[in-house]
């Protein structure tokens, strides 16, 4: 719990929602923090807006995000607690920042719409593609954070997203420091 063991006096816990992208993030990353009041940051449009980047990958299409800068940029923010921070990754992220790490997970079929929907072809399809069907962001996130903090959830649907939107709201009301 914060407080005990990160010399943190947060009183509203942090929460990462990671996963490939395409796995409804950005969905319930909203959701939840219109459902708790708690501050959505969006860490992609974070680096636009303050230009937290080392350029542009054209192969890729899209930014070389500059993570030392990231954390520098939230550090205090992170500190005060009460925050749900949408990102593909997560291993860059101090540990101490988190008191829950969401791990959302589709289906490679249902993932495989939403990217190509979105515009996604070639390399940067399959390399994503790929990251799902070998779990990439769920062993990241358990390398990176004690286990009783990730837990990764199914996002196929609405439905899901809106029971899992459910669950973490519980979770939410029910945290202690």
């Amino acid at each position: 719990m914060a407080g005990a063991n990160d010399g943190t006096s947060r009183l509203r816990p942090n929460l990462l929602i990671t996963g490939t992208p395409g796995t409804g993030k950005s969905t319930t990353a909203a959701a939840l923090a219109e459902a708790t009041n708690l501050k959505y940051i969006c860490i992609g449009d974070l680096v636009k807006e303050k230009n937290l980047h080392d350029g542009w990958d054209s192969q890729f299409k899209c930014h070389i995000i500059n993570e030392d800068l990231v954390c520098d940029e939230l550090e205090d923010v992170m500190q005060g607690g009460g925050n749900i921070v949408d990102y593909h990754g997560c291993d860059f992220f101090p540990e101490r920042w988190f008191d829950r790490v969401v791990v959302l997970q589709t289906e490679n079929s249902l993932l495989y719409d939403r990217l190509t929907k979105r515009g996604y072809s070639g390399i940067k399809l399959s390399n994503n593609l790929e990251c799902e069907m070998y779990q990439v962001l769920l062993e990241e996130a358990k390398k990176s954070y004690l286990a009783s903090k990730v837990i990764p959830l199914q996002s196929n649907t609405i439905e899901d997203i809106t029971q899992n939107v459910a669950s973490l709201t519980d979770w939410i009301t029910a945290w202690r420091p």
